[in-house]
């Protein structure tokens, strides 16, 4: 594409660059493909050149480069339950069609995004948690029109890299142990509003001693699909009260501890195939802490390991909101 000043007798078909402001109140708007009456209009302004983009031999224009990249990203958009919106001025926006978290290629967006400086996706971070019609990515193309072998290279990087992750499961109970005379409602109100958002209920409050054998008795009583420990005390062992009650059940704990404060003291594991996740005390708030991008990733069905967990640590330092008991003055978790 060649783009810059011409005389007005070389203008025709190009596309203007910038809007031209008429005599009569009117203008000529930016992108409009000229012709010659626009460009007899301009000369009775008195220009004689104007700024315009004009496409050489085998240029894509904007829409159809937008088109075609969004459609390589998802070129399954009911299996990968996203939609994709109508090209305009070289922008596709890419949409969740559910409640679920994005699954994002992020070698392949960065491979596509090194191709030509004029094609560009943007998009959420990966496994973030989006509603129905929330963005997951945008398609823009920035120039006028792309070079069709840069496009069809962008397309080739970028194929499938975007979809959605729908929940996995539709029932979950949250045993809460408790020292003194708590109620847990504090804890049990922020957990059933977490999993309403994708999707599933929250048993009935479920309240024992802080003890080994009450929280794995309560454990092995629940037919829920996925099972979720909130203590009285901090867990601050993998031999912690919390994590040995799930052995004691007869599961096994994963991981514990993570590089996200807060949502430090978060562990994972199973009991009889069923996600156990002990939620760190800041789960009682309804904040972002570490132990949302866990659960979110396990109700969706990806696997979480170790790796993950590690990885979590850059961009794991969370916001300090006065609704944490202690800021990061003091112990936390």
């Amino acid at each position: 594409m060649k783009f810059g000043p011409v005389p007005l007798d070389q203008a025709k078909g190009g596309i203007l660059a910038h809007s031209c402001p008429l005599s009569n109140g009117r203008r000529l708007r930016k992108g409009k493909e000229l012709t010659d009456d626009d460009i007899e209009t301009l000369r009775t302004e008195g220009l004689t050149q104007v700024t315009v983009a004009i496409f050489e031999a085998r240029d894509v224009p904007e829409d159809e480069a937008a088109d075609r990249l969004a459609k390589a990203l998802v070129p399954d958009p009911e299996a990968a339950q996203i939609a994709l919106g109508v090209a305009a001025t070289g922008r596709v926006n890419v949409t969740s069609r559910i409640a679920g978290i994005a699954q994002v290629d992020a070698t392949k967006i960065h491979a596509l995004n090194r191709i030509h400086p004029m094609i560009t996706v943007a998009t959420v971070p990966e496994w973030q948690r989006l509603e129905p019609k929330d963005m997951v990515a945008t398609v823009k193309i920035i120039a006028y029109a792309v070079p069709e072998t840069a496009l069809d290279a962008a397309c080739a990087a970028a194929r499938d890299a975007i979809s959605m992750r729908a929940p996995q499961y539709e029932t979950a109970d949250l045993i809460q142990s408790t020292i003194g005379d708590e109620n847990g409602e504090k804890g049990h109100k922020a957990i059933a509003e977490r999993l309403a958002r994708l999707g599933v209920s929250l048993g009935d409050k479920c309240l024992v001693g802080h003890h080994e054998d009450q929280i794995a008795n309560a454990l092995l009583a629940s037919d829920a699909e996925v099972l979720f420990i909130l203590t009285g005390s901090a867990t601050s062992d993998i031999r912690d009260t919390a994590p040995e009650a799930v052995v004691r059940a007869g599961g096994v704990v994963h991981h514990f501890g993570m590089p996200v404060d807060p949502g430090n003291l978060l562990f994972f594991g199973e009991l009889n195939g069923k996600p156990v996740i002990g939620l760190p005390g800041c789960a009682r708030s309804p904040a972002l802490n570490g132990a949302d991008w866990v659960l979110e990733r396990i109700l969706c069905g990806v696997t979480v390991t170790p790796d993950d967990i590690a990885a979590m640590g850059v961009g794991g330092l969370l916001k300090d909101i006065p609704l944490r008991g202690r800021l990061r003055n003091a112990n936390s978790d």
